[in-house]
């Protein structure tokens, strides 16, 4: 199944995705020094391994949209450089779901599989920052400022923190 370019769902996908950049940005920014090699116990992700898969998840996204599905794991970059890639692809597939052209995959599993896999992915680097001993202040996340199109690191900014 496809999604043409007027169909509700490619809409529903975009906030879908620049939510996941709100809540992902607040993860990544002002990580404390050191954060991107921390892992919560041997044999699982470090932080910056965990956003280069996110960027991978985003890479395979687009590539599954365009019709040519393709997966490739990436050697994780500096910590800076992987957020910026992350961002990159996340906006990348973003602006494909916003043009005209034809999305050759369902809505269903491009959410089931990249999207819902990333939001898991950002509420375990919110779990890695508070063990690391540097959490983000929780959020009414209903109340922020979430615009479908903004997908990049710049964000809006919180609303109601507590």
């Amino acid at each position: 199944m496809s999604i043409s370019a007027n169909d509700p769902l490619r809409h529903f996908l975009r906030h879908t995705l620049a939510t996941l950049a709100y809540r992902a940005g607040k993860t990544l920014r002002n990580a404390p020094e050191g954060f991107a090699h921390f892992r919560a116990a041997k044999g699982t992700r470090t932080a910056v391994e965990m956003v280069a898969h996110m960027g991978d998840l985003f890479d395979w996204s687009l590539t599954k949209a365009a019709g040519k599905e393709r997966w490739n794991a990436s050697s994780p970059l500096p910590w800076e450089q992987e957020c910026v890639r992350f961002f990159a692809a996340l906006t990348a597939f973003d602006q494909y779901l916003a043009s005209d052209a034809l999305v050759h995959a369902s809505a269903e599993e491009l959410f089931q599989g990249p999207i819902a896999d990333a939001l898991t992915h950002t509420g375990q680097l919110a779990q890695l920052r508070r063990l690391a001993g540097a959490p983000v202040r929780s959020e009414n996340y209903s109340k922020a400022t979430i615009t479908a199109g903004r997908t990049g690191a710049e964000q809006a900014p919180p609303v109601f923190e507590f």
